[in-house]
């Protein structure tokens, strides 16, 4: 597996609310979801290492998209209240699959969680994903750091 230093997502920690804060010095920046592109050759391989990554910070709530149909082994079966797992038909995210997943973001972020984890079969395309997560309407929603995509081996 190669995996930035700190393993995935690391660090992700925040709340998930989508106004601001009001401090001594006034408002502050939203709270951005921590978004992070898993891709790897196996949807197996995926699910367990977004479930490490959940079970490191079980309390941050999180939102998975798993890109692909459920296995009746997956480890994300049976997920802790905090964690949402949506999946949806496996298909480039960013040509075909693009409304079904742009559907499901908006989905999720009506109440959004401090981190985001999208599972992907294919790195292919992961340079549009990237282009799509830092553009309007989710500019102000997402955070995608230098770590954002994780390519298991």
């Amino acid at each position: 597996m190669t995996a930035p230093a700190g393993g995935l997502a690391a660090g992700a920690t925040g709340g998930g609310a989508s106004g601001t804060s009001a401090g001594p010095a006034g408002p502050s920046a939203p709270v951005l979801t921590i978004t992070t592109v898993v891709t790897g050759p196996t949807p197996a391989a995926r699910e367990a290492a977004i479930h490490a990554a959940i079970a490191a910070s079980p309390d941050v709530p999180t939102a998975v998209i798993l890109e692909g149909l459920a296995s009746a082994n997956s480890p994300l079966a049976d997920c802790a209240p905090q964690v949402t797992v949506v999946r949806i038909a496996p298909g480039c995210l960013c040509c075909a699959g693009n409304l079904v997943l742009r559907v499901s973001l908006n989905r999720l972020l009506r109440r959004p969680p401090a981190r985001l984890l999208i599972s992907l079969a294919n790195a292919e395309h992961a340079g549009q994903l990237h282009g799509m997560l830092e553009n309007a309407p989710y500019v102000g929603l997402l955070t995608l750091g230098a770590n954002w995509h994780i390519h298991l081996t």
